[in-house]
């Protein structure tokens, strides 16, 4: 009776914790961050090629406060994981394109490549990079194909399987971050093939057990705003 009971009680505390997160990460897309976007890349080819705008409205819902970007760009939303309860998300022109409710979400990396003159979702896909085959992840990386933008976002422990040429890949479409992406840290990234300069539309949040907001993870991070379409 006794071990039946303690097992009942730690049920009620692991259901308690996970309801604390979800409640919390709610909590946090009512007002996700809008900092970080690409101020100037002067070193981009044809690429994001004047300063892109980000939005400061308040999120509202799974893709935040809908917004219309003027028809050369595109308008997006994305937010990292949380621990390992809540999934990464991705929206596309006000569209969740990637997250729980497609079931397309999971552990490591999450990407979307979009066509970059039109803002046509060609791959939605996620690669466990902590303890997966990352071949595969490799070889779209790889086959991706110039002016196609890139994004992507961490859920749970996304550092454990990049390698030097998963690193070499993501920072050679914009990343400055990726080199010193650690254990359980969150990170959202957007990128483009063809990309000669570093985008600035990227956040990196450390996992430190000093501020983690959660036991063994750092608090959400997201991003959202209007990116440029790609000009030949």
């Amino acid at each position: 009776m006794k071990c039946a009971a303690r097992r009942g009680s730690v049920v009620l505390w692991l259901m308690a914790v996970a309801c604390v997160i979800v409640v919390v990460v709610y909590l946090q897309q009512s007002n996700v961050s809008s900092e970080g976007g690409w101020h100037k890349l002067p070193k981009l080819i044809n690429f994001f090629p004047r300063e892109a705008k980000i939005s400061s409205k308040r999120s509202a819902g799974v893709c935040g406060t809908p917004r219309e970007c003027p028809a050369h760009e595109i308008s997006f939303y994305i937010h990292s994981g949380a621990a390992n309860v809540v999934p990464a998300a991705i929206c596309v022109q006000n569209k969740l394109v990637l997250g729980t409710a497609l079931n397309n979400a999971g552990g490591g990396i999450n990407i979307v490549i979009l066509n970059g003159k039109t803002g046509e979702v060609l791959k939605t896909d996620h690669y466990d990079t902590y303890s997966g085959d990352v071949k595969p992840f490799i070889e779209l990386l790889k086959s991706i194909e110039t002016g196609s933008i890139v994004i992507m976002a961490s859920y749970d422990e996304a550092s454990t399987k990049l390698n030097d040429e998963l690193k070499n890949l993501i920072a050679e479409l914009g990343s400055s971050h990726i080199h010193s992406l650690g254990y359980r840290d969150n990170w959202v990234f957007i990128g483009g093939k063809g990309v000669t300069g570093k985008s600035t539309f990227e956040k990196h949040m450390k996992s430190d057990s000093a501020t983690n907001k959660y036991d063994g993870w750092p608090e959400m991070i997201g991003l959202e705003g209007c990116v440029p379409k790609y000009l030949e």
